[in-house]
């Protein structure tokens, strides 16, 4: 399954994520709270209420919920509209309730919120407004219509008129807010949720693409002896065969086929011969290899490998680890995608630090999100006159949010900002000139193999991933 998929399924299956036995169990302790509460206020405080269809109104969620046991699976999920369904009957369960009972006298007319608040946690939008007008509507009828609360001697407990609509404009302006916050901070989890699994299957596939060349690496290595035995063994034939033409076609044929196979072994295992080189590769191979998808789409990528002052000019081996190439991929592709007609990729190392700095001459980050730069689905990452740049490209930050998580797993950091290039400046005096990307490591994060870079390699040791810890 793609990311892209993913994220679709995601959407679609967003209310799924309930349980019916998750309502039904809310419903018994709410069933149950709501006949203690009217025991209480009968038997001990002895206040004069309609018991009779107060208890039809608290039978009805019971009947709910056997019903619900007995027609549903334990296992059921809700679908989008089950689930609004279900809460819709709370909420008219609840109002119905509060309406025999006093109506906003009663204290626990703040329960309303509840249902609300789930459905903003787990359904779409559409739902959860429609739920939130309804539970508006209903607390607006129970405080202008609902059945006095008397005591036993006949005295009506009633709130004075302005206390009433105060607790009413609080009860709407809680159903408002605890809908807008808790919908805000679930889709933000969700988001997180989603893009973390976008980069574990980047990250996945990364490695799947790299044990891939190491596997056709080896056979090239492996396949190169007996392949040139068959050639040789076509050429002496062919030597033998000089006056038999119909037998000297078939050599030739034989020699010219092991040629072939030899090249398209080569081709395929370019990333490397062994092993030991397809594990660790220099700074400067392993940010190329990382840009090559991208060095022939129009644009010029230049690349700057130079050791920082006082640093040894044998540049640091490094692991070739999937996250690192992936997360410089990424970078680059952004370069290049948003760059003018150029992107420069400087490479520096010193004896404590490794740095790749990314930067291209097109707009830069817009300022409006500059600050939020590496956080998934950045849904405005450019004002309109700056879409005009790369038409379509709806612009969520998950390319980045994934560069950006992988990098800093293999131990790097990272700071985005615009160049000074030509002076430009926005009006809260950030730089609007082109883009830079710094990724920074301790060599500490990154250990090299010392016995790359220092000599002969010696007899290649085929990799056993049994004997790997």
């Amino acid at each position: 399954m793609s990311v892209s998929e993913f994220e679709m399924f995601q959407d679609q299956q967003r209310s799924n994520w309930v349980r019916l036995r998750t309502l039904v169990t809310l419903r018994w302790f709410a069933a149950a709270g709501q006949a203690v509460a009217i025991f209480v206020a009968v038997r001990i405080y002895g206040l004069q209420l309609e018991v009779g269809y107060a208890a039809v109104t608290i039978g009805a969620s019971v009947v709910a919920n056997l019903i619900s046991i007995f027609i549903y699976p334990e296992n059921k999920r809700l679908s989008e509209r089950e689930a609004s369904l279900w809460l819709v009957f709370d909420i008219v369960q609840l109002s119905l309730l509060l309406f025999l009972t006093g109506g906003l006298n009663n204290p626990f007319a703040l329960l309303v919120l509840a249902p609300v608040t789930i459905a903003a946690t787990v359904l779409h939008l559409k739902s959860t407004i429609l739920l939130g007008l309804t539970a508006i509507a209903l607390i607006t009828l129970i405080s202008r219509f609902s059945l006095p609360i008397e005591t036993a001697e006949g005295l009506v407990l009633s709130l004075p008129v302005l206390f009433q609509f105060g607790f009413w404009v609080a009860l709407v302006i809680g159903v408002i807010f605890l809908a807008i916050y808790a919908r805000q901070v679930t889709t933000e989890m969700h988001a997180m949720g989603e893009a973390l699994v976008a980069t574990q299957l980047a990250l996945a596939r990364e490695q799947k693409l790299t044990d891939l060349g190491g596997v056709i690496a080896a056979a090239a290595h492996e396949l190169g002896t007996p392949l040139a035995t068959i050639k040789l063994v076509g050429s002496e034939l062919m030597e033998e065969l000089e006056n038999h033409p119909e037998l000297l076609e078939d050599a030739a044929l034989i020699r010219d086929q092991a040629d072939r196979c030899r090249d398209i072994l080569h081709s395929m295992g370019r990333a490397g011969k062994d092993d030991l080189h397809l594990r660790h590769a220099p700074l400067e191979t392993v940010v190329r290899e990382a840009a090559e998808p991208h060095l022939n789409r129009g644009k010029t990528v230049d690349f700057d490998i130079a050791p920082e002052d006082g640093a040894e000019l044998t540049q640091p081996t490094i692991a070739r680890r999937p996250e690192i190439i992936h997360g410089l991929r990424n970078l680059i592709q952004n370069a290049v995608d948003f760059s003018q007609s150029r992107v420069q990729v400087d490479v520096r190392w010193s004896d404590s630090e490794i740095s790749v700095r990314i930067s291209d001459d097109g707009a830069g980050f817009p300022p409006s999100v500059i600050g939020r730069i590496g956080d998934p689905y950045v849904r405005r990452r450019r004002v309109s006159e700056d879409r005009s740049h790369r038409p379509g490209y709806e612009g969520m930050g998950l390319g980045l949010f994934i560069a950006k998580t992988l990098l800093e797993r293999s131990g790097a950091k990272l700071t985005f900002s615009n160049s000074r290039r030509h002076g430009h400046a926005s009006w809260s005096g950030q730089a609007t000139g082109g883009a830079v990307v710094n990724v920074r490591w301790a060599q500490s994060a990154l250990p090299q193999n010392d016995f790359l870079g220092s000599g002969a390699l010696g007899e290649n040791v085929p990799n056993d991933p049994w004997q790997e810890s």
